[in-house]
């Protein structure tokens, strides 16, 4: 620090220098009051935190995050400036006594006494032409159009610091589309431009930064420990989150770097896999690379693969279950489900491939092709001269974000002319699903039953039967079962289904397994069920014959 005194002595003076010192005791003092950095500036009671008045507009936002950084530091709170750095610098184009503008690197030499800052040098230095240059190369770190340029400058860190660790970081917004519909592009263009600058001061030296699409962004970072990692997650979310008041989630998938003979760009890709594993999960923020992501992943691309061909195919193939009632046990009714009936691989689980639909869109496709298979097999019995039973079709929250569905409906229903009261409507409603209100107006004026399913799995509950526009509620197999094995649950739910029977609205249990079960839920008011212990879902062809034409 002596040597950093005498330099400061030495260019004092300067006047394309400025001088500043700061002290715990002493507070702020301008050592070079001759220079002429700074349009009309008033050096005598000048601060490090005055410059941002003389900062370019494209480089406040970064100057004000270091400075933030710089004042959490001083005041002992948590920031990105680690406790063993005695330099921190930041790039900063200032207008000068000659109203340009001029590249200068704010340096700051920090002194401390038990881990506190009691002192900083700060001296604003003139950048060259070739350290212009470098900063400009920088910059194409914050894009996509130069990815080799960041693998190398990581893989020369890396290299040279064989004693460290590292792990890349990749993180985005979730749902930016929504943030983009409902403030405009230039906010969101701004919000991102803002945690570009945010990452030029919160990554240190041995950190490399990179945005790599629109909101996807990536950090190849040392890290000492897995705290450590979720330590820098925790200070990204402290600076980013929040941009102008806009609520929104990050979301980090992290891989370790292991072994560099194919490059970074697998561990990139493999943090990628991650973060995309918890895109739909609102309880989990930050995910680890593991092997078996790799598998789950290289299934759900099978499936993207081969769900376009499935459906000319007509592998998907509606299967039925029975809903029966209780006393007599008697089939008064089906719901429609899918399988996927692959050649050369048998059922795909609807677990497996029905997830990945709903992500990507397929299963509006799904769904209308199944509602077609309904359609058809109820117009079969009409033709038969056979009364139907009523089918129940499943809406995928994926429909309800406009009514353009219930079109499609209503034009089945003419199309195969069917009666609406045979094709109920199941949908779970979801709170603050966005479209759910209007959409199920529209199939209540057109004449449709809807179903309320999954009732108790936690997206339904009480409030939602104050208002509600459904007819039937379907008890959730997961609440019948949670709920039946104590005294006290089995009073909840008699107490539930007496209360919809009040309020005149229909019941069917999902999942009844046994006998008990059934003689329970007949006891409580509840006389329609379907499950295992009536039937398992089959196929249509089997549906009918054992249902409709030998009964």
């Amino acid at each position: 620090m002596e040597d950093m005194q005498k330099m400061f002595q030495y260019i004092a003076g300067r006047e394309d220098t400025l001088i500043m010192i700061w002290s715990r005791t002493e507070g702020w003092n301008t050592a070079s009051h001759k220079c002429r950095v700074l349009k009309d500036a008033d050096y005598t009671h000048l601060t490090l935190f005055d410059l941002e008045h003389w900062a370019h507009k494209d480089d406040q936002s970064t100057f004000r995050i270091f400075l933030s950084q710089l004042q959490d530091a001083i005041d002992g709170k948590p920031t990105s400036i680690t406790g063993n750095e005695e330099k921190i610098s930041v790039p900063v184009r200032l207008l000068s006594a000659e109203d340009t503008w001029v590249y200068h690197n704010i340096n700051c030499w920090l002194e401390r006494e038990n881990e506190s800052i009691v002192r900083m040098f700060v001296m604003t230095e003139p950048l060259d032409t070739q350290e212009i240059h470098r900063i400009h190369i920088a910059e194409t770190f914050t894009s996509d159009r130069n990815p080799a340029l960041v693998q190398k400058q990581a893989m020369e860190i890396i290299h040279a610091h064989p004693e460290m660790k590292f792990a890349v970081v990749q993180f985005d917004v979730a749902k930016f589309k929504m943030i983009l519909a409902d403030y405009g592009e230039k906010t969101a263009s701004d919000m991102l431009n803002f945690f570009v600058a945010t990452l030029k001061v919160l990554c240190n030296n041995y950190q490399v930064y990179s945005r790599l699409s629109a909101d996807v962004f990536m950090i190849i970072t040392p890290y000492t420990d897995e705290q450590s990692l979720y330590d820098l997650i925790e200070l990204l979310d402290k600076h980013l989150l929040g941009y102008k008041g806009i609520q929104y989630r990050i979301v980090y998938g992290i891989c370790y770097i292991g072994d560099l003979s194919r490059g970074l760009r697998q561990y990139g890709d493999a943090a990628a896999m991650a973060r995309q594993s918890i895109k739909n999960n609102s309880l989990q923020k930050v995910a680890f690379f593991q092997n078996d992501l790799k598998k789950n992943i290289s299934a759900d691309k099978f499936i993207e693969d081969n769900m376009k061909k499935a459906l000319e195919n007509r592998e998907f193939v509606m299967y039925l279950q029975p809903k029966c009632n209780i006393p007599d046990g008697k089939v008064i009714g089906a719901e429609a489900l899918v399988r996927w009936i692959m050649p050369g691989h048998g059922i795909v689980p609807p677990n497996d491939f029905v997830p990945v639909f709903e992500k990507n869109g397929f299963i509006i496709k799904m769904d209308q092709y199944i509602w077609e298979e309904a359609c058809k097999l109820i117009r079969k019995w009409m033709d038969a001269g056979i009364t139907p039973l009523p089918i129940s079709i499943n809406v995928s929250r994926r429909h309800l974000s406009n009514t353009s569905f219930v079109d499609v409906l209503e034009q089945l229903v003419t199309k195969y002319e069917i009666p609406r009261e045979f094709l109920e409507i199941e949908i779970t409603e979801t709170v603050g699903e966005s479209g759910i209100a209007e959409s199920m107006t529209r199939l209540k004026e057109c004449g449709y039953t809807l179903l309320m399913d999954d009732f108790g799995s936690g997206y339904s509950s009480l409030n939602t039967l104050k208002d509600t526009q459904f007819d039937v509620i379907k008890i959730d197999r997961s609440f019948l079962n949670d709920f039946v094995s104590s005294g006290r649950g089995k009073k909840i739910v008699e107490h539930t289904i007496g209360m919809a029977k009040d309020i005149g609205l229909g019941m069917v249990a999902e999942g009844v397994e046994n006998k008990e079960q059934a003689e329970f839920l007949q006891n409580c008011g509840c006389t329609t069920a379907q499950g295992f212990y009536y039937a398992r879902p089959m196929p249509a062809e089997e549906f009918n014959e054992k249902y409709i034409v030998n009964s």
